[in-house]
């Protein structure tokens, strides 16, 4: 017996505009990585500044890559339902 799905599949009309957007924050984002290795890399003591409430920069720095990331996904999730919804109508 035969097992299909049941689901239409369609071509999708926004991924290469999605994909570009991808890369575009990939790209952000690694950057932005990229300064925190380089500053331990070559400035491990200004890792060690403190700054708000007493926490120093690689605690302040290392979460808000974490949190820029969160809020990158959401921002990436939000840009493709749009795109999809417009240029996938039938």
């Amino acid at each position: 017996m035969l097992h299909e799905s049941n689901v239409v599949k369609e071509t999708d009309k926004a991924a290469a505009r999605k994909a570009k957007l991808g890369v575009k924050l990939f790209i952000v984002y690694t950057i932005i990585y990229a300064g925190f290795v380089l500053i331990g890399l070559f400035k491990p003591e200004l890792m060690g500044l403190e700054l708000v409430g007493g926490q120093n920069i690689a605690i302040i720095y290392g979460f808000g890559l974490i949190v820029l990331a969160i809020i990158m996904g959401f921002i990436y999730n939000y840009a493709c339902t749009k795109l999809e919804n417009e240029l996938n109508k039938n």
